[in-house]
């Protein structure tokens, strides 16, 4: 026979793990409504989606070593050095398609920053120097030669020229760092200037030898 004082026990064992367990499932209820609320009141914000424009690109034709204008409809930012970021990158991206005129492989990032500085003794933004910074991958992975690395360089001077006249000097920079040359040739310490690639290339005209 079960004694009396462990009946009372088990009694009150029982109907604690009762109220426990309603407690436990409320505690559990309020938390789902709060996340519930939290989820309602948190502000949705859609990704900003910069608005496409008429862009042109200055692409290297290998055939005749020329420039050829492309007009593009491009999404492009306000900003002007992320502006300049997105015209390179869609221009490398034009040169890494399997029936491309200029061919360079394709790298992820291959244009990796574009920093606008003041242009040499200019104090406002009506010239301003931009600095490209190439990712080592582009630049390893890029064909040798005189003729393609320097259509590379025009292209790139071409297009943020065409797009952003205030760029009038650009320099080369690869993973933050200077580099003698794009790929053994085509030289990469000195200061290009834009309008001496718009003016050997108005339309289609041959590269310049900056």
């Amino acid at each position: 026979m079960i004694p009396r004082y462990q009946k009372v026990l088990f009694a009150l064992l029982l109907v604690a793990s009762i109220a426990m367990a309603a407690i436990l499932v409320r505690l559990r209820e309020r938390a789902h409504d709060r996340l519930l609320k939290g989820e309602d009141l948190a502000p949705t914000t859609a990704p900003v989606v910069a608005p496409a424009e008429q862009a042109t690109l200055m692409v290297a034709n290998d055939m005749d070593e020329s420039l050829v204008p492309e007009a593009r409809s491009l999404p492009l930012p306000k900003d002007a050095g992320a502006r300049a970021r997105a015209l390179l990158d869609k221009l490398l991206e034009v040169y890494a398609a399997p029936d491309a005129m200029h061919p360079v492989p394709g790298v992820p990032r291959a244009v990796e920053q574009v920093f606008l500085l003041p242009a040499e003794g200019k104090s406002d933004a009506k010239g301003q120097l931009a600095v490209v910074n190439l990712a080592a991958a582009f630049a390893d992975g890029h064909p040798a030669g005189i003729e393609s690395e320097t259509l590379t360089v025009e292209s790139i001077c071409g297009t943020l020229h065409a797009n952003l006249p205030q760029i009038t000097e650009v320099r080369f920079l690869v993973d933050g760092q200077p580099r003698a040359t794009l790929a053994g040739h085509a030289d990469l310490s000195r200061t290009y200037l834009t309008g001496a690639v718009a003016t050997a290339n108005p339309v289609t005209g041959a590269g310049a030898t900056l």
